[in-house]
């Protein structure tokens, strides 16, 4: 089987298994995607959607962040981690986004991470769910799971992204990546996947190495 057919394979399975892909962030607007996924690095989403309703409303304007001040948003995402460092983030972002593009949210990656703080995993995202084009959203979950899959290597988000959009049916790789967060979430688990519940164990590599992978598990 090649990598491609294993890909087929993994998109059909993971339609049918989970029907609705939409992103776990809670957006109304291209910014408010744009800032929600800053704030989930190294956070949950749920924590995030938990955060960002008292910020936009805080902040229901793309000059109303612009204007600051920078303390105020750092109060309100706290909770979120480095919020510091978010904060600042969000700030200059907005900034760039009213003097370098008219207010108005890039929809290529190239000019999206441009904008501070905004990096392939941000960019991919809003391409794909703001102006639905092809993206592949290279996260934990979809860099652990195609790599179990055998749809890619590594764990460097470019290199693993690169591999991905040579494989998959990029008319469907952002649903997939969406669909690969529910199923990291409920069944492929980073310590210990639940491969005899898994619809893709048919043909998933690590699957078909289980007894071998529990026995590692085991003895660390």
């Amino acid at each position: 089987m090649t990598e491609k057919q294993r890909a087929v394979l993994a998109v059909e399975a993971l339609k049918k298994e989970y029907p609705d892909a939409i992103c776990s962030l809670t957006y109304t607007e291209p910014l408010q995607l744009l800032i929600a996924t800053r704030l989930s690095a190294q956070c949950t989403d749920a924590r995030v959607n938990m955060v960002t309703p008292a910020l936009f409303e805080r902040f229901p304007t793309l000059n109303a962040f612009c204007d600051g001040p920078v303390e105020d948003i750092e109060e309100i995402i706290r909770s979120c981690g480095l919020y510091k460092t978010k904060a600042r983030d969000i700030y200059a972002m907005c900034n760039k986004l009213r003097s370098d593009y008219n207010g108005v949210v890039p929809d290529t990656v190239e000019e999206l991470t441009k904008l501070p703080g905004v990096g392939r995993k941000t960019a991919n995202l809003v391409v794909g769910d703001i102006y639905h084009k092809p993206a592949v959203v290279t996260d934990t979950h979809c860099i652990r799971i195609c790599g179990r899959l055998g749809l890619s290597e590594g764990k460097e988000p470019l290199k693993v992204e690169k591999q991905l959009r040579a494989v998959l049916p990029m008319d469907e790789a952002n649903d997939f990546c969406h669909r690969l967060v529910l199923h990291g979430r409920a069944v492929c688990d980073a310590r210990k996947p639940k491969c005899e519940i898994c619809c893709m164990r048919a043909f998933c590599k690590y699957a078909q190495e289980t007894p071998v992978a529990e026995k590692k598990e085991g003895k660390k």
